[in-house]
């Protein structure tokens, strides 16, 4: 019987302990002080830009929760988005910026990911980057040669 009651509850424990790591079902911090990013926009507009033109832009942000933000990660959904995040902690209030730079010599239209990840309220963030690059004019051909006679 000693058996019986040491297994169950040894069970339980393992149980409770998986639990207690577990997140919450809507993927938010339980605990009311987390730290929350809030960004001024989480969608960057290029709009048409140039061939080669500056790719570099950045998302606004404020730690709008009690305890200090930690961004854990930042990455672009493929090689031509390349974020970089704050190492430092941001303090409650403070403010910082996610810096994304996009690689303007790939023509045509964009729509890419920036996934951010913190010990925030909410811990995965996605962000968006859109837009479209002009063709390279050292490539276009000219359609008005003159025909040799």
């Amino acid at each position: 019987m000693k058996k019986i009651i040491l297994t169950m509850a040894v069970a339980l424990t393992s149980v409770l302990a998986v639990n207690a790591q577990t997140p919450s079902p809507s993927g938010t911090s339980d605990n009311p002080n987390a730290p929350e990013i809030t960004f001024e926009s989480e969608v960057i507009d290029y709009g048409t830009i140039d061939y080669n033109a500056n790719g570099d832009r950045e998302f606004k942000f404020k730690n709008t929760g009690k305890e200090p933000l930690i961004i854990q990660s930042a990455t672009g959904s493929c090689g031509c988005t390349v974020p970089t995040a704050p190492k430092d902690p941001i303090p409650p209030g403070g403010t910082a910026v996610v810096k994304v730079h996009y690689d303007t010599k790939r023509v045509g239209s964009f729509e890419k990911q920036v996934t951010i990840v913190s010990n925030g309220k909410v811990p995965t963030k996605i962000l968006k980057i859109k837009g479209t690059v002009k063709p390279d004019p050292n490539t276009q051909q000219n359609n008005n040669t003159v025909q040799p006679k």
